[in-house]
């Protein structure tokens, strides 16, 4: 569950009666208008890593591979393989594979949210 899901139900708990009634209107409100976020995350597509791949082209393969996870979310990360390898000079094999570890934590993290 996520920290915001935690957050709200622990402002719904400290809600009256006719309070929570409310904020369970509010929510089949919203819910009504649309634009929901799928609560089926799909699978990972299937896109074979090239022999020779460069980190930028292993970060735009990733992005592919899971559409399903914001870029941002993971960006701080990236960011920081992606200079280690730039500025200091680390494994591009070693910085993809780090990378591909990054965004298959950050989905099986997801799959979990979406079962509790």
């Amino acid at each position: 569950m996520s920290r915001d899901a935690k957050f709200l139900i622990e402002i719904f708990e400290t809600l009256d009666t006719e309070r929570q009634a409310s904020l369970f209107d509010f929510a089949e409100f919203l819910q009504s208008k649309g634009d929901l976020v799928s609560r089926e995350l799909g699978d990972p597509l299937d896109i074979p890593r090239p022999e020779s791949e460069t980190v930028v082209g292993a970060i735009k393969r990733l992005k592919q591979t899971y559409p399903m996870i914001d870029s941002m979310q993971v960006f701080s990360s990236a960011s920081e393989l992606m200079t280690e390898h730039m500025v200091k000079g680390r494994d591009a094999i070693e910085v993809i594979d780090e990378m591909e570890k990054i965004f298959e934590d950050f989905y099986s993290k997801m799959l979990e949210e979406l079962q509790c």
